[in-house]
């Protein structure tokens, strides 16, 4: 079969070309090469696209890549499912959109209600004064006159003490390293500390933007299953330099790692010689569940840990932090010097400042209240619908599982229909995906459109799909 295929639709034309000898997966070709037709304005918003089938039929794809792609486009904003109609373009290139305040009903229809996409922090309830006077704090500092490639002391310090109160985990100053942010932090371990061609598990379905900062520096990157109990360490191939894992709240599956495969990945890294890069995504979050120790707590030896404010308080904060061994911080270090990068040190001051006044503490315990309710809010209005619901122990989303990647399509396009943005499942898998459903997260809206949603929300996930 020719390796390349192409297609076109009778009203809208799709210059769309596969590459079947590509390493990138065929659903995210596909979701580029229709992003960037909106983007140069091949497409238009109020074009309508070919559907699932149709689309796979033309390219001779099975329609898990084309659903995975419009779902992908779909998170995204680039198009929008109408009821009853089709899949339209709701983007219209740069130079086709109105100015502020004069947007047109077309281009938003339909109008995008409620963001339920994991990973947004609850910005709102920041202390407003306490934020304006970190600001303030930290911009009445002198100009530094040499860069701090480890980040600056006093933040350092800030983190050591925010995971000894709030992770358990006791670390020395020295043993931190200031980061620009998880991803920055996957980065600049994949150029430091390994070398093209090295092995690299990530848990499959997992974080995407990591799997890309792997593949990008040349780094092979081979999936790892994930189960209700998290990452499957038997899973993890013979000969992997390292394995990326989420045990505090999978993404997105939302498991945790259990105490036995903790310790099971850590026995294989000391007897393979290999890292275990811990993310800790939505770790200070649990509910009605008993804290598991920390990978780095228990193995600091040959684990990477890794954090970041930007669930906490927000992603512009630009703020994270490394805890590593003394060989990769080490080479971390070399690595800024070689490049002259370093982390910004803005974000860091505000954290310091926060933390200098308590802010930050309190901040933590209110999050966690409000998200506790939220999540009893939802998962009863889930369950009271005989809506299966896992991934709710901790975290800031849970995940409702469907049985196909046609029913996932079809959810995702009903939701937006009425407003509601979800976040599938089969986009966050970097092979075929295997698993199909949707996370939902509850900390970047407000309570009130949360609850307002509800009836609809639970209406819609218990529906058949159609066909």
């Amino acid at each position: 079969m020719n390796p390349r295929s192409d297609v076109s639709h009778p009203d809208t034309a799709l210059p769309v070309t596969l590459d079947r000898e590509s390493g990138v997966p065929l659903a995210v070709q596909l979701a580029d090469a229709l992003r960037e037709s909106a983007s140069t304005g091949h497409l238009r918003g109020g074009d309508r696209l070919p559907s699932t089938r149709a689309l796979a039929d033309r390219l001779g794809v099975s329609r898990t890549v084309t659903s995975a792609a419009y779902e992908q486009l779909h998170a995204e904003g680039w198009i929008a499912g109408r009821h009853g109609s089709g899949t339209y373009v709701t983007t219209s290139p740069p130079g086709d959109r109105p100015a502020h305040g004069t947007v047109s009903g077309a281009d938003l229809e339909p109008a995008e209600r409620l963001d339920l996409t994991p990973g947004t922090p609850w910005a709102e309830g920041l202390d407003r004064a306490a934020w304006r006077r970190a600001w303030r704090a930290a911009a009445d500092t002198p100009p530094q006159t040499r860069a701090h490639r480890a980040g600056l002391p006093a933040y350092r310090a800030a983190i050591g003490e925010h995971l000894l109160r709030h992770r358990g985990l006791a670390v020395g100053t020295d043993s931190v390293l200031a980061t620009g942010g998880t991803t920055a932090a996957v980065v600049e371990l994949a150029s430091a500390v390994f070398a093209p061609g090295d092995v690299v598990a990530v848990e499959e379905p997992g974080y995407q933007r990591a799997v890309q900062a792997f593949s990008c520096a040349g780094i092979r990157v081979v999936g790892a299953g994930v189960d209700d109990q998290g990452m499957r360490p038997d899973a993890v191939p013979r000969g992997a330099r390292a394995v990326y894992c989420s045990p505090a709240h999978q993404y997105p599956m939302g498991s945790r790692m259990s105490a036995s495969r903790r310790v099971e990945l850590i026995e294989r890294a000391r007897a393979e010689d290999m890292l275990i890069i811990e993310d800790d995504y939505d770790g200070e979050l649990r509910f009605d569940v008993a804290p598991l120790p920390l990978l780095a707590a228990l193995a600091p030896d040959v684990v990477v840990h890794l954090g970041t404010t930007s669930k906490i308080l927000t992603p512009t904060l630009g703020a994270g932090w490394m805890v590593a061994p003394p060989s990769v911080t080490s080479a971390v270090l070399d690595y800024r010097e070689r490049t002259g990068t370093r982390p910004s040190p803005a974000g860091q001051r505000v954290l310091v400042e926060l933390a200098r006044h308590g802010d930050l503490g309190r901040h933590l315990r209110k999050l966690r209240r409000e998200l506790s309710e939220r999540r009893s809010l939802l998962v009863s209005a889930l369950r009271d619908g005989h809506v299966r619901v896992t991934g709710d122990d901790a975290g800031a989303h849970l995940v409702v599982r469907f049985r196909s990647a046609e029913v996932e399509a079809d959810r995702l396009a009903r939701a937006a229909a009425l407003g509601i943005r979800l976040d599938g499942l089969a986009r966050h898998f970097a092979g075929t995906p295997s698993a199909f459903g949707v996370a939902i997260g509850y900390a970047g809206c407000s309570r009130e459109a949360l609850h307002g949603s509800l009836e609809a929300l639970v209406e819609l996930l218990r529906q058949q799909p159609v066909g």
